[in-house]
Order: structure tokens, then C-alpha cells, then sequence
């Protein structure tokens, strides 16, 4: 019979240790771990930990019918032309055959999957975007054993 209370391999834990540093950037977090690696510290012992997290949005531009139209037919047709030559490596009669079909049909695709819901979103969402996870500051956290020969190490860094 299984332990019910024993951890399964893979799932998210809380992080564990005593914190050595805090930092405002990951970069810095980072250099941080360097440097303790560089002086021969033993790093499977640290974790870099995001503290205050947000979600980011930042906006990068209009989002316009000819945009939309564009990127569905030029991805329709680099999906076509992959396809098409996949089939042509098969095919004993002329190998550009299903390579231009395969780009034009892919094309047809690509357009109506882009085109579609686009026109059904109404202008609710006319612009692109891209997602970042952020924290507001980025903490080290040591094994309590050797914490504190962490934190003397990083006193000695000027981040």
C-alpha cells in the first residue's frame, strides 16, 4: 500500500531554505549564483525564488485585416509547402506537383484560420500582445547548513 502523504515526482513544492540574498532583477539573482559557484560553493543547495509575482502584458502593435490575412497566409503556406514536400518525397511522378499544391492549399488554410476568428472577435481585440511572468524581486534561499557561508560569500559581491 502507498503513503498518501509521500510526494509525487514532478508536482510543485514550496521552496525551502533560509534566504542569502534578494535581489530586484533575475540577472542579478544570477550573477549571485554564479559567483557562488565560481568560489567552489555548493549551488545544488540554492534556489532562486520569485517573489510577488505579476502578469505582463505588453502591447506591440495594431492589429489590422491585412495583418491578419498576411501572417495566416504566409504560416498556411510554410505548413503547405512542409506537407508538400513530405508527400513529394513518396511520389514517383513529378515531386513539384504536391509541393505547389500543398503551398496553394495551404495558403486557402491559412487565411481561413486566421480570418475567421479574427472577424469573430468584433474589434474586442484589435492589437497583438505577448505574455511575460514577472516578479517584483527575485530571493536566494540556501540549505540552512551552509546558509550562512552563502550569505558571508555574497556580502563580499557588489551587485
Amino acid at each position: 500500500m502507498t503513503n498518501p502523504m509521500r510526494q509525487t515526482p514532478g508536482l510543485p513544492t514550496p521552496p525551502k531554505g533560509w534566504p542569502v540574498g534578494s535581489y530586484d532583477t533575475y540577472a542579478q539573482a544570477q550573477r549571485a549564483v554564479d559567483h557562488l559557484s565560481d568560489n567552489h560553493f555548493h549551488v545544488e543547495n540554492l534556489t532562486i525564488v520569485g517573489v510577488d509575482l505579476m502578469q505582463v502584458e505588453r502591447v506591440l502593435g495594431r492589429l489590422t485585416w491585412g495583418k491578419v490575412i498576411g501572417g495566416g497566409v504566409v504560416s498556411g503556406a510554410w505548413l503547405g509547402l512542409f506537407l508538400g514536400a513530405l508527400i513529394s518525397f513518396f511520389s514517383s511522378d513529378n515531386p513539384w506537383v504536391p509541393i505547389v499544391y500543398g503551398v496553394i492549399a495551404g495558403m486557402v488554410f491559412g487565411l481561413i484560420s486566421a480570418a475567421i476568428p479574427y472577424a469573430a472577435s468584433r474589434g474586442q481585440r484589435d492589437f497583438t500582445s505577448s505574455m511575460q511572468l514577472v516578479a517584483g524581486r527575485y530571493d536566494v534561499l540556501c540549505d540552512p547548513k551552509t546558509a550562512e557561508q552563502a550569505r558571508d560569500m555574497l556580502a563580499r559581491l557588489a551587485i
